[in-house]
């Protein structure tokens, strides 16, 4: 995936509790709540991203409690505006988000200055381990797409969801009408 030693933070605080953890686990600082750091899970293999539940809400916090990793914090105002105001922030967000992407077989890049995400050569085989009825990486999708557009990285959330309703057009009757819609409604969401 990617080296974690090229990905050192600089050294920015976090605010002590609760709202403090998700910064300081971003700014490795602090690992999660079963003691992974950042890069650790930057580094995982296809069948850990897609086997583990409960590290997606640690790398796409959202402002409620998952019903799946209720341990997991969620994130307050000053958090949203610590994201949004620092570039190293966002920068390691996107990290993870690459992450992500790599996992469902696309990949981020930039034609004429704006983010475009496509299909990677691995699309082909990749999407057998996402795109299936009821899959679990729908909601993930929909939590990546939230969280992106909360914290600042709007514009990634934007150009994902617009890969995403190519690969609708071509696999609806797999991903379902309910989930593009919630996909759609994520980027409407707003921190205030």
């Amino acid at each position: 995936m990617t080296n974690p030693s090229e990905n050192k933070p600089e050294n920015l605080e976090s605010p002590p509790g609760p709202a403090g953890e998700i910064l300081a686990f971003y700014l490795s600082q602090h690992p999660d709540n079963v003691g992974r750091k950042i890069e650790d899970i930057w580094q995982w293999d296809y069948q850990k991203l897609g086997g583990v539940h409960n590290y997606i809400q640690w790398l796409f916090p959202l402002l409620e409690k998952s019903r799946f990793n209720s341990e997991a914090p969620v994130l307050t105002e000053p958090v949203i505006a610590a994201f949004r105001s620092s570039n190293e922030l966002k920068k390691r967000l996107g990290i993870s988000f690459r992450v992500l992407l790599k996992y469902y077989g696309l990949e981020c890049g930039y034609n004429e200055g704006k983010i475009k995400i496509i299909k990677s050569a691995e699309y082909p085989q990749r999407k057998k381990a996402w795109i299936s009825p009821r899959n679990h990486n729908y909601l993930r999708i929909t939590r990546i797409l939230t969280s992106l557009t909360l914290l600042g990285l709007k514009n990634h959330a934007k150009a994902f969801l617009s890969c995403l309703e190519e690969i609708y057009q071509e696999e609806g009757t797999l991903i379902g009408i309910d989930t593009y819609t919630y996909w759609k409604n994520a980027l409407k969401i707003s921190p205030n």
